[in-house]
């Protein structure tokens, strides 16, 4: 959209891609929310994570240093610009892109009213996985047998020159790509 297009948008507001500082979409959209006439919307995910201290929960933008705010082009767009945590309203040029409100909403309604979809990793048998924590950390096995009602995994792990089946608790293994497990 370009200038002379967002003067039809007069009165009215209108989804836009905020692009933010590394790492403060958070902080940018709450300085968002307490400003009048500014709608935001940020989603993010949470997944559990390994660390040299064992597992941790771990909760991300779904969209790194983006962030989505919904006011008067015309009238707040400095403002929105100024904010801290705000680096800019994404641009082409002297185009100023707007998002349909019904992709807002089908993203609203995938990630829930929280702005917070929670990733579980389902483990099952054949995963590989690694080993997160105590004695045996970084060490890598396969899923043998998932025991959900206790909380807990068999792993078949190669030690020493000989596979070996030992059960672990169900968030001291991380699925390779880095989730940890979740039972629901």
């Amino acid at each position: 959209m370009t200038v002379a297009e967002n003067k039809k948008t007069v009165g009215g507001a209108s989804w836009f891609c905020l692009r933010s500082q590394p790492k403060h979409e958070h902080i940018a959209a709450a300085h968002l929310r307490k400003t009048g006439g500014v709608e935001t919307f940020l989603p993010r995910v949470r997944f559990k994570r390994t660390t040299r201290q064992g597992t941790s929960w771990v909760t991300e933008a779904l969209f790194p240093n983006y962030l989505f705010a919904r006011f008067d082009w015309q009238k707040s767009l400095l403002q929105v610009q100024s904010i801290r945590g705000v680096r800019d309203v994404v641009h082409f040029g002297e185009r100023w892109p707007t998002i349909p409100d019904e992709i807002i909403g089908q993203l609203r309604e995938a990630i829930g009213a929280d702005e917070l979809r929670i990733i579980p990793a389902r483990l099952e048998p054949g995963d590989e996985v690694q080993i997160a924590g105590g004695i045996l950390h970084g060490l890598h096995a396969v899923i043998s047998r998932v025991m959900p009602g206790r909380e807990r995994v068999a792993v078949l792990l190669e030690f020493l020159g000989r596979q070996s089946t030992i059960e672990l608790p169900a968030d001291s293994v991380v699925k390779e790509g880095g989730e940890r497990a979740e039972f629901l």
